[in-house]
């Protein structure tokens, strides 16, 4: 996570020297290893002998990455591009959904969706009975639901940046992935200590004031120098940072914060037994 993040703002300052198409691809692909990593950090928290494969884990970024590549190559106006995403979005989210939902014991490969419809036969079809974890089926049901909207937005709308768009589905999954961890750990009677309270508060007041400034939009890497400078505003820090200075400094101040909330969210576990803790 630390070199990822690190990898980011060297590739985001090689954006600010020479702001282009290619540049603004390299930083925003060290984006999404970052919510990546940080989604496979909270689960391997609860799931240490589920220990992602490295060669998988990174496959499947690189997998992400070609996927935005094709997405900034032919997303501006093929459908059938979009239809082709939009069916691999929903399908990877029923996917981990189901995976998430039994614990890891349900196995991601060709035989998922065969024994999916087994589930589904057996426990709404022929006895529908109650689900066996009734708050963590409702917490994944909301977490599709988002899912499916995104989908249904990039077929209907087919955003131009669709970087931006697949880094967005990227920070909300990591978003619902971080309150389902926090809400199941309350209902686990466990306690949140204040250190990581504290972070959790700093967090989300730091990324507000980061994304106020975010969206002023005072430059473009679609238009030349020129015309991306006209949108340029005087400098309101001490006559010498713009909006876009301080999105950085209130970015990065964020990220720092967040990583601390992931680092400290289980302080109170340090001396519990790794098999009394709670698995969700």
């Amino acid at each position: 996570m630390g070199v990822a993040l690190i990898m980011e703002g060297v590739l985001s300052a090689c954006y600010h020297v020479c702001p282009n198409y290619s540049n603004f691809q390299f930083d925003t692909s060290f984006m999404y290893m970052i919510a990546g990593l940080c989604m496979l950090k909270l689960y391997q928290t609860r799931h240490p002998d589920i220990n992602a494969s490295a060669y998988a884990a990174y496959a499947s970024f690189a997998l992400v990455i070609f996927l935005a590549v094709l997405g900034v190559v032919f997303g501006k106006d093929n459908i059938w591009f979009w239809v082709l995403f939009s069916i691999i979005h929903v399908v990877g989210s029923l996917a981990l959904s189901t995976h998430i939902y039994y614990m890891g014991r349900f196995r991601i490969d060709f035989g998922i969706f065969k024994r999916i419809a087994q589930v589904v036969y057996t426990d709404c079809l022929q006895q529908c009975s109650r689900p066996m974890y009734m708050d963590r089926m409702i917490l994944l049901i909301v977490g599709n639901i988002v899912n499916f909207l995104f989908a249904i937005f990039g077929l209907v709308f087919r955003p131009r940046d669709f970087a931006s768009y697949l880094l967005g589905i990227f920070i909300c999954n990591l978003l619902l992935y971080l309150a389902f961890y926090i809400i199941m750990k309350l209902r686990s009677s466990e306690r949140i200590k204040p250190l990581p309270l504290f972070c959790i508060f700093a967090t989300a007041l730091v990324w507000a004031s980061a994304l106020y400034f975010f969206f002023q939009t005072l430059s473009s890497w679609e238009q030349t120098p020129a015309e991306s400078r006209e949108k340029n505003r005087p400098c309101m820090l001490l006559h010498f940072f713009d909006d876009h200075d301080i999105w950085h400094f209130l970015s990065a101040t964020a990220l720092f914060f967040s990583f601390l909330v992931l680092l400290t969210l289980d302080d109170d576990l340090d001396f519990v037994r790794r098999d009394k803790i709670p698995v969700f």
